[in-house]
């Protein structure tokens, strides 16, 4: 696709056809930018409010035996669909996310990645605040699925923003850092578990203090809000251009400042420009029919070889005779693995094709997930959690930069939500196959159920998936 290098004008278009052009500008304008401290430290906000995502999907693992040591849940329960089993806990987290990735995450192509990125925090935290006060499985369930409802437009929301905010040489070392971000809360709810479940300070269950840290979310919230700027290629897509270009100019002063060097010149994609609003009709068109299928099977069974270990990773333990104590002191060993999955990520993200990226580290997962099974030693299982682990999380800093790369501005929200919600729905069923499979066929059952994912997963990436390193947004979604 030819580009063609064209000055920044600031004047806002007059018709359809200048504005198409504006738009364009303005998005070439953002992909020009060096990666200087300003550019970085909009990643790091966005991935603060992202830390309490992540906090909240993974102590679901964390705090599942304490849920079974307060006699709330059973780990296993005599029917498939049993909802006192741990099982169901799992699947409340994960019918949340689904129905907030699915209907609700076009809301942030409609209102803005802003707005959504600040309402569903604080829509996550007051649920999980109400769900540590419940005393009854029911009750926990019912609050958890509210919880992941807001967790579910908030992990879409942020891969949108990201997505659109930094220049494209950097957008696979941006995603990569947001997930160190975001995976150093994995560490910290391993060792709250690991202090508090065991234990029931002031009489109040140590699960419950764990649940309640993640609330804590609001309170950052407005703070973030207050400091990150709407999107400029939102706001260019919505027609607000004057904004858009008031903002980015704002951007671009700083960059320039802080680089030390004039900026050089933008470089416009002659991929067309559409202005237009989103409308879920597109994703089957023919243009992006074919990357809808694609991640739609992708997301059906990554979510299954990720969370059938994430979250279920002390209970594993327990099953394969470690006790509870020592499981979540192995957890947490295991878990202060996931910021280096990123960190590894942040050297090569943007040097290897993102695909193959997930296509190997599907395979990481699938044969040390094999090994894992077939271990008793304490000092082998924690070794290849930490490779699992590491697998898990560098498959998905790929994939979360991958599938918002594949869909335009005006759709990014809308097609991501529908595709990754394909994820929340299988993982929601994820932990009563998980459950099943580890009453009737142990540990090896498990992970012979998530290493036949993660083949699915290779397969519909590496034979389906185009490649996306180092173009312009518009030039990809085209």
């Amino acid at each position: 696709m030819s580009s063609l290098p064209v000055d920044a004008p600031h004047e806002p278009p007059r018709d359809d056809a200048a504005a198409a052009t504006t738009a364009a500008l303005i998005n070439a304008r953002i992909d020009r930018l060096p990666a200087t401290r300003t550019v970085w430290m909009l990643v790091l906000l966005l991935a603060t409010g992202g830390w309490f995502e992540f906090y909240d999907l993974f102590f679901t693992a964390y705090v599942g035996p304490g849920l079974v040591k307060s006699g709330l849940y059973s780990t296993t329960t005599a029917s498939f669909f049993g909802f006192s089993g741990l099982g169901a806990f799992v699947a409340a987290s994960f019918a949340g996310l689904f129905i907030g990735t699915f209907f609700l995450t076009r809301l942030a192509d409609r209102y803005g990645r802003r707005t959504m990125f600040t309402a569903s925090l604080l829509w996550y935290s007051a649920a999980t605040f109400i769900m540590a006060l419940q005393t009854s499985a029911g009750g926990i369930n019912l609050w958890r699925l509210i919880a992941g409802i807001g967790v579910g437009i908030e992990l879409v929301t942020i891969d949108t923003y990201v997505s659109e905010i930094v220049p494209k040489h950097m957008r696979g070392r941006a995603f990569a850092f947001v997930h160190l971000v975001q995976y150093s809360a994995v560490p910290v709810v391993a060792l709250l578990a690991w202090w508090f479940v065991p234990r029931a300070p002031l009489g109040f269950d140590g699960w419950r203090w764990v649940v309640m840290f993640g609330a804590a979310g609001a309170l950052i919230a407005w703070a973030i809000r207050r400091q990150v700027p709407e999107s400029v290629r939102w706001l260019a897509q919505r027609g607000e251009l004057e904004r858009a270009t008031r903002v980015l100019a704002k951007l671009e002063a700083k960059v320039e400042k802080q680089s030390g060097r004039p900026l050089p010149p933008a470089v416009v994609s002659t991929a067309p420009q559409r202005a237009e609003k989103a409308r879920f009709a597109e994703i089957w068109q023919p243009a992006y029919r074919s990357r809808t299928i694609t991640l739609l099977v992708f997301n059906l069974f990554q979510s299954i070889g990720f969370y059938g270990f994430a979250s279920w990773v002390p209970t594993l333990l327990v099953s394969k005779g470690v006790t509870i104590t020592h499981s979540l002191l192995y957890s947490f060993v295991i878990a202060a693995s996931n910021p280096f999955g990123p960190l590894f990520g942040m050297a090569i993200a943007d040097r290897i094709e993102r695909k193959t990226l997930i296509v190997l580290s599907a395979l990481g997962i699938a044969v040390f997930g094999s090994l894992f099974a077939m271990q008793t030693s304490p000092a082998m299982l924690m070794i290849l959690g930490v490779l699992i682990t590491i697998g898990g999380t560098l498959l998905s800093v790929g994939y979360h930069a991958y599938q918002v790369e594949l869909f335009p501005t005006r759709i990014r929200a809308t097609a991501v939500g529908f595709v990754y919600s394909m994820s929340r729905l299988s993982a929601m069923f994820s932990g009563f196959m998980i459950a099943f499979a580890l009453r009737h066929f142990g540990v090896p059952g498990v992970f012979a159920l998530i290493s036949g994912a993660m083949v699915m997963v290779m397969g519909a990436i590496g034979f389906f998936g185009p490649r996306t390193n180092n173009r312009p947004l518009d030039e990809i979604s085209h």
